[in-house]
């Protein structure tokens, strides 16, 4: 089965996933070259790279910073709880989803003082509530929450709880792992002092490292807050803008591919046009599998374009492990869910996938179904 999108020859699977995603044969190429990493090119690569950055928030470059960080999307989680909580502070931790609890997770293993609210994952979060916990416990000083809870898909009001925080005077924290450059977020409107994604998400790059896009003024203030080294963020900062070097070993070949992964965001239209395919990726997704006789695990009005749960069809016959199996030989990888009391699993609508790609996928999944002898109703 070869379709757009694939890479020459049909060699590599098409990933409706989380991330890593599909990703085009140019930003593959990209990474076909050594570099020094404090080598005067690399230096340059990388100085770009956090400028654009800033750029995709919609921020400004005398406000905001990008800080990039070695390691998965999760060590830049890390390094924002552990660099930007105050000795003395309390972290209050949104959560309806797996990725919320993971924030709460990493906190409670670096000891700091926690709070946490917490949602049914098919539910996007209490507003007054948020607010009154706020209003009632003077200690808090930082608030977390996911954008797109990947759990689900859903996607949470980062701009209310914004104002809500920034009311408050507390810090502000969006780990927008899988929605930023696929979901138009302006970093002031939205009162966000750091904002977590990674390489391997919605701009199309590989894995590799994570970044964090941080408030100056926030950022600045954080000096003797880090509980680590290697996750210092303030430290990592300051070295950027000394000399624009890593203090320890980049990602090269990464940040080579993350170059040419912006370049082709903003050759396809940025991010609003990113937007636009991944969103008829995703409508197209939920027509085809709802024909079949699929159902989601969200409503509509809760579920975003970047990743979406089905439920498993009502027939004893169905077994996730043969229905991935099958995909997977016909070159289509899925998801398996993380919902907690629901069975589900996973289809994602990003990467450098197209409609024609998702019309593939629920060809397989026809006939996938069809050898299953499987009955949806």
């Amino acid at each position: 089965m070869k379709t757009e999108g694939q890479t020459p020859g049909g060699k590599d699977k098409i990933l409706f996933t989380p991330g890593p995603l599909t990703t085009s044969e140019t930003v593959k190429q990209a990474m076909l070259r050594d570099l020094g990493s404090r080598d005067i090119e690399f230096i340059g690569l990388v100085r770009d790279i956090r400028h654009k950055l800033v750029e995709l928030g919609q921020g400004d470059l005398e406000e905001y910073t990008t800080v990039l960080m070695q390691g998965s999307g999760t060590f830049g989680l890390e390094a924002v709880i552990s660099s930007t909580v105050p000795p003395a502070g309390k972290l209050l931790v949104i959560i309806n989803g797996a990725y919320g609890k993971r924030l709460a997770r990493i906190a409670s293993v670096l000891k700091i003082d926690t709070i946490t609210l917490e949602y049914a994952e098919n539910t996007t979060p209490d507003l007054r509530e948020i607010e009154a916990t706020i209003k009632s416990d003077g200690k808090i000083s930082n608030v977390s929450v996911v954008h797109c809870e990947t759990t689900t898909g859903i996607v949470n009001p980062i701009d209310q709880i914004g104002r809500i925080v920034a009311e408050s005077g507390a810090k502000y924290f969006v780990d927008a792992m899988s929605s930023f450059g696929a979901v138009p977020i302006n970093l002031a409107e939205c009162n966000i002092d750091y904002l977590v994604s990674s390489a391997n998400k919605c701009i199309e790059g590989v894995p590799g490292f994570s970044f964090v896009i941080c408030n100056l003024t926030s950022l600045r203030e954080t000096a003797g807050y880090a509980r680590s080294v290697s996750f210092d963020l303030l430290d990592q900062y300051q070295g950027f803008d000394k000399n624009g070097q890593f203090r320890f070993t980049p990602p090269t070949h990464a940040l080579a591919a993350f170059r040419q992964a912006l370049a082709e965001l903003e050759d396809e239209g940025g991010v609003a046009a990113r937007a636009d395919r991944y969103r008829k990726n995703y409508e197209t997704l939920v027509a085809g599998m709802r024909r079949m006789g699929f159902r989601e695990y969200l409503r509509p009005e809760e579920q975003g374009y970047i990743i979406t749960s089905f439920l498993y069809p009502d027939d004893p016959k169905f077994s996730f492990e043969k229905f991935y199996e099958s995909l997977n030989q016909k070159d289509c990888v899925i998801y398996p869910g993380k919902v907690s009391d629901a069975n589900c699993f996973r289809i994602g609508s990003i990467g450098r996938i197209f409609e024609t790609d998702v019309e593939a996928l629920l060809a397989a999944i026809g006939e996938t179904i069809i050898e299953m002898g499987v009955k949806l109703k």
